[in-house]
């Protein structure tokens, strides 16, 4: 597909190119740079679009047409959505042997689900995040190599728009793509709520409410790790420091940009601007008024800007490492950047590094992140290197906004004050700390350093009673007996986790290194080499346990092989420790090597080639090779052109794996049936949407609740519902003519039912090599679930 194809227009459809001669677009060509929609208005400038375009093309664009109308969908103010319907109803009939009526009416809706989301999604980064969720779903999408040719050719020469511009006869398969991907949407996003659900996963962002506003109060995964930090002896001192710095902490967590889209009208106007922004009726004053207009700043000028409207910063913490920072200081300066990181308001992404000699990143999200990362110690004085290598080599965007933790004292060393002051546009907040329990927020502001606040910690206080040993929290969860038992693996497959530490192509097989230290095998549909099949439906599948409780720690670069018994070796090179090492998955044999004297380049990467493992780097005359059989033995050999290619290949076919990832239900704290008979799971209701199951957004009352101790939850009549936090529900009736049966457990997609005999739903979960009888989901749902329930309200009592 090129660039006219992909850019065409049509006859009497929702969309036409037309000119704005008052705006000139940066590529050099003004004309056809405004997309509108007759009768009804303006839908974009081209070069917004173009922006769109660039974002999505990752991931492969969808139709045109689809993003369009998702465009006008999500626009801030008024909208004729009745003029869009009515172009998209025209065509419904308009192509014999067709029906389109049920495609067009979930096209619609799913436009209203998007224009009822709130206004704060749809803004700025938050808008490319929602397109990029809702369209990595969409069935039909270009290539991302196509995609990037579409881009670029047009870069190349803009004028091919001109030739888009003539219409021509509109045919069936544009509207049916345009409008087929929007229905697909739709049931894949039924509700506003699995959008923002959807988003949610992306982005980190907390529980929203129906309005999509929830800014007052605590986000519940940072309260919940808070306590955890507490009850650890190991972080206790941290933990406890928290909330009483949340108490008191003054700093803004969001922050204000200007926007890009017109609004029209007055307000538009402005006496500053560009000379091809000015108003006609400027130039139509003699010289010496236009000229004395100009320099005094009374021309008016068309401003085509919106007022303010949220963004997300890159926000970066930095904590000072060095000896001077150590003990209570090091404790302060860690409780102050999960303080920041966890606060109930801070909904956009933080990063964190350590500066010392060099500068590491930090992992800050699990207690054992924390315990790990307070031990580090630099052993220079001041880091004075490290923060100007920072901001002139590592991290040159302006967009940041940086906070940097050091102790009081460190900050008198003229070094130190020398880089502060020259990057202080960008080192926006400056933390001091103390062994007495003193915190100083400073604020960098129009280059003057401003005292923003002083909090007082009483340390003796809060660290009066710390927990003899780690306690474990009960969340009102019975903590009489033990844990339900869970097989390694079940009839059906596991959805794919969305926390993975590296995905593997070994031997034409997928293998996914999960955070739950799993190794995970995953393949393709059966379609799989069928390029246009593939290009135009999903073709993911789910995973199979092959290894649990793996050793190792998600930092570095990872590669896996197998050796001469065909046991898996995985391989890690850690730049940060200079280590690199070898692990046998089955026998558990671990070999390591400090590697910090072998000068290895910066920009290497671990990779497999021919039964070796290599750091290899394209442009290196000699790499650094090992090979898969015993202990870690590192030597310098001839760089080979095939490991290049090798590796091109394989990270061509892992980006197939790339959204093949879901944030999976795992956290059950109840399990009921509602006032409709449908089962309940945490806040989730398990619902059939016309012979599909979806596990969706509980809004009603239970009825009857489930006895719970650990994960097993028994209902009064005795039946069970077993949880597993990796993905799979297991469903027990006391009546044993119900056999036991399967579910995996995804908030928002299509689920799956399995016996030991039969499967029936998404064939995403149903294993590649499989004996299961597949029925259809209305028969099996009779069968299985609904005598489940059926067992439960027959013979269960309420509450």
């Amino acid at each position: 597909m090129d660039v006219r194809e992909y850019f065409r227009s049509y006859e009497n459809y929702f969309w036409e190119w037309t000119t704005d001669e008052d705006v000139h677009d940066d590529s050099g060509y003004h004309e056809n740079n405004l997309i509108v929609i007759p009768n009804v208005g303006s839908l974009a400038y081209r070069a917004y679009v173009m922006g769109i375009l660039k974002e999505l093309k990752g991931q492969g664009l969808p139709p045109f047409g689809s993003l369009l109308l998702v465009l006008y969908a999500i626009q801030d103010g008024h909208l004729n959505m009745d003029g869009i319907f009515f172009y998209i109803r025209k065509y419904k009939n308009a192509f014999p042997g067709t029906d389109m009526e049920n495609d067009v009416y979930d096209a619609q809706s799913f436009l209203k689900n998007l224009m009822h989301l709130g206004n704060s999604l749809k803004r700025s980064a938050n808008k490319i995040i929602l397109l990029r969720t809702i369209f990595s779903y969409a069935p039909i999408r270009i290539s991302p190599e196509y995609s990037e040719g579409i881009i670029r050719k047009f870069e190349r020469n803009p004028h091919s728009i001109a030739e888009c511009a003539v219409k021509e006869k509109l045919n069936v398969t544009v509207f049916g793509n345009d409008i087929e991907t929007l229905a697909y949407l739709y049931n894949e996003f039924p509700t506003t709520e699995s959008i923002i659900n959807a988003m949610k996963d992306e982005i980190g962002l907390p529980d929203l409410k129906e309005e999509v506003l929830e800014e007052e109060t605590t986000i519940e995964n940072g309260a919940e790790f808070i306590e955890e930090l507490t009850e650890e002896p190991k972080t206790f001192q941290v933990g406890s420091l928290i909330k009483r710095i949340w108490s008191g902490l003054k700093i803004p967590m969001r922050h204000l940009s200007p926007g890009d889209q017109p609004i029209g009208g007055i307000s538009d106007m402005t006496n500053k601007g560009e000379l091809h922004r000015m108003l006609l009726s400027e130039f139509a004053h003699d010289d010496e008024i236009f000229m004395n207009r100009i320099a005094n700043n009374e021309a008016l000028y068309i401003q085509r800007e919106i007022p303010p409207e949220e963004n997300i910063f890159e926000r970066i913490i930095l904590i000072d490492t060095s000896l001077k920072n150590w003990g209570t200081p090091k404790v302060l300066a860690f409780a102050s950047a999960i303080a920041v990181i966890k606060h109930p308001k801070a909904h956009s992404e933080c990063k964190v590094f350590a500066l010392g000699e060099h500068t590491i990143p930090l992992s800050l999200n699990k207690v054992e992140d924390v315990i790990d990362n307070l031990n580090f110690v630099s052993p220079v004085l001041e880091v004075s290197k490290a923060l100007e290598k920072f901001f002139n080599e590592e991290h040159t965007s302006k967009d940041l906004e940086v906070f940097f933790i050091t102790h009081e004292d460190n900050i008198k060393n003229q070094h130190l004050q020398k880089v502060i002051n020259e990057n202080r546009d960008r080192l926006k907040f400056l933390v001091t700390t103390s062994a007495s329990g003193e915190l100083n927020f400073f604020k960098h502001q129009k280059g003057i350093r401003k005292h923003i606040q002083k909090i007082v910690l009483p340390l003796k206080e809060l660290w009066a009673n710390p927990p003899s040993k780690k306690r474990k929290r009960s969340n009102n969860v019975s903590e009489q007996g033990v844990k339900t038992e869970v097989p390694k693996n079940y009839p059906l497959l596991f959805p794919a986790p969305k926390q993975q530490i590296a995905t593997f192509l070994y031997e034409g097989e997928f293998f996914i290194l999960s955070s739950k230290k799993q190794l995970l095998r995953t393949h393709l549909t059966d379609n799989y080499y069928n390029k246009g099949y593939y290009g135009s439906y999903w073709t993911h599948r789910g995973c199979e346990v092959l290894y649990e409780n793996i050793s190792v720690k998600d930092q570095g670069q990872f590669a896996l092989a197998k050796n001469k018994q065909q046991q898996f070796i995985l391989c890690q090179y850690q730049p940060a420790k200079n280590l690199i090492s070898k692990l046998n998955i089955e026998t558990k044999e671990y070999s390591e090597l400090n590697v910090a004297g072998f000068d290895i380049p910066a920009n290497v990467e671990l990779v497999y080639f021919d039964k070796h493992f290599y750091l290899h780097e394209e442009r290196l005359d000699e790499i650094f090779g090992m090979t898969v059989e015993g202990e870690v033995s590192m030597e310098l050999v001839p760089n080979d052109a095939e490991i290049a290619k090798n590796f091109g290949k394989v990270q061509i076919e892992l980006d197939k794996l790339k959204f093949n990832k879901f944030k999976i239900l795992s956290n059950f704290t109840l399990v009921g049936i509602n006032n409709e008979h449908n089962l309940v799971f945490s806040k989730s209701e398990l619902k059939n949407y016309g012979g599909t199951l979806y596990l969706m957004k509980n809004k009603l009352p239970i009825i009857i609740k489930a006895n719970q101790i650990k994960n097993k939850f028994t209902f009064s009549e005795g039946s069970e519902i077993i949880t597993d936090s990796r993905g799979i529900i297991t469903f027990k009736s006391i009546n044993a003519n119900i056999p036991v049966f399967y579910m995996p457990s995804l908030e928002y997609r299509a689920a799956a039912l399995a016996s030991d005999t039969e499967f029936s739903g998404a064939e995403y979960y149903l294993p590649q090599h499989t004996l299961l009888k597949v029925k259809e989901m209305p028969e099996m749902y009779e069968d299985y679930l609904k005598r489940f329930i059926h067992q439960i309200l027959e013979y269960g009592t309420e509450d």
